[in-house]
């Protein structure tokens, strides 16, 4: 998603260069920490892929991931070619919070950690969801600022929660 979303994006600000190296840079040394946690230190029982543990885990890991790319569709598509101006995002779990692409993301992040029942994994999902969700939050507020008919019973991360 690092590589890949960055590049589909149409128009837009331009990405600092610091701000990128740092991205690419975490995205490297976290990439690094999860592969090596589970290549080298998790241990999996012969039966691990049918328990409900790993099941479950990968099924919020898909259905995160399915947000998300839903998500960022919507939020791609808001301006059609050569229009300008901020749109209020609809469709899909917009519908429900304002962070609905962070919401996907901190799904499959936990999804993950709970197939992988790493540390790593869960250090990482804590991150994101602080992250993520300090980042939905100033998006909500702004949404609410900058548009009157914003949707007041809109969540910001959480759906029906926060």
């Amino acid at each position: 998603r690092a590589l890949i979303f960055p590049l589909m994006i149409r128009e837009g600000k331009p990405t600092p260069f610091f701000t990128f190296v740092l991205a690419l840079l975490f995205c490297i040394f976290n990439g690094y920490l999860q592969g090596r946690s589970l290549s080298n230190y998790a241990k999996y029982p012969l039966g691990w892929l049918k328990d409900p543990c790993f099941i479950t885990g990968f099924i919020g890991w898909l259905i995160g991931m399915a947000i998300n790319i839903h998500s960022d569709h919507i939020l791609r598509n808001l301006r059609k070619p050569g229009e300008t101006g901020y749109k209020i995002p609809r469709g899909g779990m917009f519908e429900y919070v304002s962070g609905a692409n962070f919401f996907g993301e901190i799904l499959e992040w936990f999804g993950f950690a709970l197939a992988c029942c790493t540390i790593e994994s869960l250090a990482f999902a804590l991150c994101t969801l602080f992250i993520l969700g300090s980042r939905a939050k100033q998006h909500h507020e702004w949404y609410l600022e900058k548009f009157e008919d914003y949707p007041k019973d809109r969540k910001i991360v959480i759906p029906f929660l926060y």
